[in-house]
């Protein structure tokens, strides 16, 4: 069933209700930004969050995330911030995990228990067989003084003031600050593993990032057949040819052993044409441009960008160790990469 202009013109705000869905808006916000505010404060006053940081460190097993309902949401977003910031971690339903999924669990695991009450009977209910196994207990919760927050190794207070639905009952600033809270202890543990971002590329590889760090040149050059190559005593209209075939836009000139002495384009075809007008009988070695740019195959992908964008050429010739000509490469390689 489709909806009329006339059904959206009588759900439409009037101006009233327009002002109070902003102020609700504004006020959300302004009440869940003073909430973490607030746990920054905190967080210079209790050794906790160090004790945690600390504890996860020195670990030799994974991190362990679990919470119920929303809790459990945000739980499965700090697993995969931990994950990928060079934490191993992942999340773990308690109530799956009675039912047999704590079989996941290891003595050298430490479990990160999400409640802001501090008293979800499903994270109680696992706590005592998760502590006879001999892994550690960190509890995130609002109530200090609740049974989870005593029975953790260490406690992270994420209390709030209060939430920021207008019935004080919806998580909303308590989720905000429990999210912040395992965003920080990511991103301290990240800093104190010398976490680089090669190694944020390695958990990312399908990512902007990953493709910029993880792409070399041998993964996207043109090799064999494909690389445009002529002997230096070719003739002009011959390496044309080859230009035109490869599809280019260049060719390499190379010596009887296969090394590049110089490289000839488009635009050197051009400058060739505005000095004279029968070249038929040229050959390549006197109108080539000697010492080109290349690159290794071993190098980034976007080393070859960068100069590519400093010297405005468009194609490169790679060479290996040893001198030799073993692939070449186009801007629209690297576009296709998703380098550029």
């Amino acid at each position: 069933m489709s909806v009329t202009d006339d059904q959206i013109m009588l759900k439409s705000f009037d101006e009233t209700l327009a002002q109070r869905v902003l102020e609700l808006g504004r006020q959300t916000l302004a009440i869940e930004a003073d909430a973490i505010v607030a746990l920054h404060a905190r967080l210079g006053d209790d050794s906790s969050f160090v004790d945690a940081a600390q504890l996860i460190y020195a670990g030799t097993g994974r991190v362990v995330v679990s919470g119920m309902g929303k809790s459990g949401h945000i739980g499965r977003k700090i697993a995969a911030t931990l994950s990928s910031t060079g934490t191993p971690a992942f999340f773990m339903h308690p109530g799956e995990a009675a039912h047999g999924d704590l079989g996941m669990v290891t003595a050298n695991d430490i479990l990160i228990a999400i409640s802001n009450s501090g008293e979800s009977s499903e994270l109680l209910d696992i706590l005592p067989a998760v502590k006879r196994l001999g892994a550690r207990v960190i509890a995130m919760t609002g109530k200090p003084a609740s049974r989870l927050a005593k029975l953790a190794d260490v406690h992270l207070n994420i209390a709030v003031a209060k939430e920021a639905c207008t019935l004080n009952l919806a998580p909303t600033t308590s989720t905000t600050v429990t999210l912040a809270m395992g965003d920080a202890l990511a991103v301290a543990l990240l800093d104190v593993r010398g976490f680089r971002e090669q190694d944020f590329a390695l958990s990312h590889p399908g990512g902007a990032l990953g493709r910029r760090l993880l792409t070399h040149v041998r993964d996207v050059m043109r090799t064999g057949d494909a690389i445009p190559s002529v002997g230096l005593d070719v003739p002009l209209v011959k390496a044309l040819l080859e230009i035109s075939q490869k599809g280019m836009g260049m060719t390499a000139v190379v010596d009887a052993d296969g090394r590049p002495l110089g490289v000839f384009t488009d635009g050197d075809l051009r400058r060739v044409i505005e000095r004279m007008h029968d070249f038929s009988n040229v050959l390549i070695r006197d109108v080539m441009h000697a010492n080109p740019r290349s690159v290794r195959p071993e190098q980034l992908a976007v080393d070859a960008v960068a100069v590519m964008e400093e010297f405005r050429i468009n194609q490169m010739l790679v060479i290996d160790e040893a001198g030799q000509l073993v692939g070449a490469l186009h801007i629209h390689d690297l576009t296709r990469a998703k380098v550029i």
